[in-house]
């Protein structure tokens, strides 16, 4: 590597707006973020799915698996015959 080309990196402490605190290296002396993987959802697992225009319901609807009815019909009866 060449010298004085790179940018220094520093052990940096970020802070985040829930209150979590860790550490990492960066080249910026600090760093302040707004959210981070202990307070986003998708990591916390409380993820809703946004559906604004029924994507989800369109889907639904369209690949759900069909019930199959089936029309009872009555059996047949073969006419006996009768003897004379």
């Amino acid at each position: 590597m060449k010298e004085k080309m790179h940018p220094e990196l520093h052990d940096v402490k970020v802070h985040c707006a829930c209150g979590n605190e860790f550490m990492t290296r960066s080249t910026k002396k600090e760093l302040r973020v707004e959210i981070c993987s202990n307070c986003h959802p998708f990591f916390t697992g409380k993820q809703r799915l946004m559906d604004t225009e029924g994507r989800v319901e369109k889907f639904n609807r369209k690949y759900a698996k069909k019930e199959v009815v089936v029309e009872e019909t009555t059996p047949e009866v073969a006419p006996t015959t009768t003897e004379a």
